[in-house]
């Protein structure tokens, strides 16, 4: 660092160091949360403490500091401050805001997506088995987590063999008349035509819980015990339903490569650290069985170390997913017995972190770590041959630097109707599914199939928003707001890249790179020529892994565009001129349409005969009338 830039950044953690002092006179010495906000009020950092004065007061000596809290109290212009009874609460409470407000200057797990459970339904005299996911709040028995719908999918159609349980939703069961094609390929066993007693049904559901609890070496000796006594009793063909029962067991067992018969539940985390980034891994332990894994990448500074990592990563995870009561980690947090007792507290029951250092439950971690880094490893690989993409793409499009997001965008209609526009974003790690938009096209002067129009609009729309949101362009891992993209790669030939440089000239968007990509003759995949404002339209040799890259951003964008596009015509198809009269509630649209068959007999229908419906009032009946006929 020059003389000349250490001088600012000094002046400047003064200037932030002030701000903080100026907060410290009126601070209590209790447990709490506290917020560092820039200049825009944008959340830089979400922090507990046992005592937040002398927590707070820390951050004003540069002496000591690494240089991610010289930078984070430079950027400081104000603190906001929660106070609470306990630093448990406080550490709960912080977990909560940076999932919520993603600062910065926070470890932040950036993968939040809820678990799918296997639940068997206690709200009907008929349980059914299904997979679950979010909230649970349906009366019954809940069975995992599991690490993806994929496990859960295997489970169930492997599981629905060995015990034939109704999968069917309640409103299906009551109005079936006939067994349905699970039945068939027995998989069920009909209850809902009566192929099967109550009590019967019961005893497979009995089974089934035992079994997902852990009893599966219980419930395969009954079976097998079964199956004997029928072969004794030459019952031949149910002797050979339990054994493909049997058979469905073993192949349910066989998937579970890591049993610990002896732990009820557990989580076994891992975290291995490479190139700056760490990969968390996380083992699903249930009834003894091992229901899989899932790599987690938190967002961190290099600083950070595994153990710094796993405790962010740990309190984060919990606020939304139960904790189980065992969580063996490869490295011990961060204020590890404090984090124990706020799980404990939320859980409501005791959480006990450990590293475990030898036998089976060491071996398991070590088997999660052996995960963590070829995880780690693939996606440092990916990431590296995107990198190499990035550039290449910097270079052909004439750019200082590679490009590290760019904004692809798309436009979808069918012959000018619900006109719809699509941006998708990629970036060092490949699509930002999370920073995908799509725009509902508002400008009811514009003609139909306008697609210059409608690239207008969106363009538009999107940059005058980034303008007023963020016009100093820090919105990098700044909470909620968005980026400014390097680059704008646009779906069309000149005519789509006028249309965009239009937009930027009366915006005056100077540094922010602007591509158009179209395909070649007869709409050929392969000959896509590209175009620069103001240079000649040229394009790549059909091997280049550069124009790969491109198609897939132009697929992209245009397989968005089209699906929001269908999404929208589905929705249009199947509304209703009833949907949109005032004081016209479900009920009321099911009254007038039973009483008179359609929309269309609704609207045909005089005002004496409105008014002989069925909860509808004769003011009512005047206001539908009067709307439909304006």
């Amino acid at each position: 660092m020059t003389e000349s830039a250490l001088e600012n950044q000094e002046s400047s953690f003064a200037r932030g160091s002030n701000v903080i002092k100026r907060f410290l006179k009126t601070l209590p010495s209790t447990p709490g949360v506290y917020r560092m906000l820039d200049k825009n009020e944008q959340v830089l950092y979400v922090g507990k403490a046992k005592n937040l004065k002398n927590r707070v007061s820390s951050y004003t000596k540069i002496t000591g500091q690494s240089s991610r809290i010289l930078r984070m109290v430079s950027l400081t212009y104000a603190m906001e401050f929660v106070s609470t009874h306990t630093e448990v609460e406080a550490l709960l409470l912080e977990a909560n805001l940076i999932k919520k407000l993603k600062p910065r200057y926070n470890i932040i797990l950036r993968d939040d997506k809820s678990f799918p459970y296997i639940l068997i339904t206690g709200d009907h005299d008929w349980p059914q088995i299904t997979k679950h996911r979010g909230a649970r709040n349906r009366k019954g028995e809940y069975f995992g987590p599991f690490a993806s719908a994929g496990a859960v999918n295997d489970t169930l159609a492997t599981f629905q063999r060995l015990f034939p349980l109704r999968s069917c939703s309640d409103s299906d069961f009551n109005t079936r008349t006939r067994p349905c094609l699970q039945y068939q390929i027995k998989r069920c066993s009909a209850p809902c035509v009566g192929r099967i007693s109550e009590e019967d049904y019961k005893v497979i559901v009995d089974e089934a819980r035992s079994f997902l609890s852990g009893k599966s070496h219980a419930i395969q000796q009954q079976l097998a015990d079964r199956m004997q006594t029928a072969s004794d009793n030459l019952d031949f063909e149910l002797a050979a339903v339990l054994r493909d029962r049997l058979k469905a067991m073993a192949h349910i067992q066989a998937k579970q490569t890591i049993n610990l018969p002896n732990i009820d539940e557990a989580d076994v985390i891992a975290a291995h650290q490479e190139g700056g980034q760490t990969c968390v891994q996380v083992f699903f332990i249930r009834s003894g069985q091992n229901l899989g894994n899932r790599a987690h990448y938190p967002s961190h500074t290099k600083e950070e170390g595994p153990e710094e990592v796993l405790g962010a990563f740990i309190g984060q995870f919990y606020d939304t997913h139960p904790a189980p009561k065992n969580i063996w980690v490869s490295h011990t947090p961060s204020e590890v017995t404090l984090l124990s007792e706020a799980l404990s507290v939320r859980a409501e029951k005791k959480i006990e972190i450990s590293t475990p250092k030898r036998g089976p439950k060491r071996e398991m971690l070590d088997h999660a770590l052996l995960n963590a880094r070829g995880a780690l490893e693939r996606k440092l690989a990916e990431n590296a041959s995107q990198k190499r993409l990035l550039e290449a793409v910097g270079k052909l499009f004439e750019m200082e630097k590679a490009p590290q997001r760019i904004e692809v965008y798309d436009n979808s209609h069918i012959q000018g109707s619900h006109q719809v526009g699509a941006l998708i974003v990629a970036g060092p790690e490949g699509f930002e599914k999370k920073s995908y938009r799509k725009f509902n096209i508002k400008d009811k002067d514009l003609a139909p199939g306008d697609d210059y129009g409608m690239m207008r609009e969106v363009l538009s729309r999107r940059f005058s928003r980034l303008q007023k949101e963020d016009p100093d362009r820090i919105g990098e891992g700044s909470g909620s707001r968005e980026q400014w993209p390097d680059l704008v790669l646009i779906d069309g030939g000149l005519g789509q890249l006028s249309a965009a440089l239009e937009v930027f000239n009366n915006l005056d968007i100077q540094d922010v790179k602007l591509a158009g990509i179209a395909k070649g003759p007869d709409r050929h995949a392969g000959r896509e020529r590209f175009f620069l404002p103001g240079k000649s339209p040229f394009s790549l040799p059909q091997n280049d892994p550069t124009l790969y890259f491109l198609q897939r951003l132009r697929d992209e964008v245009h397989n968005y565009a089209i699906t929001t596009h269908r999404a929208k015509r589905s929705k249009a198809i199947g509304k209703s001129p009833l949907d949109e009269i005032p004081g016209i509630g479900g009920k009321r649209k099911k009254a007038l349409l039973n009483h008179f068959g359609s929309a269309k007999g609704v609207l045909d229908a005089a005002l004496a005969d409105l008014e002989s419906v069925e909860g509808i009032s004769k003011k009512l009946a005047k206001q539908i009338h009067d709307y439909l006929h304006e």
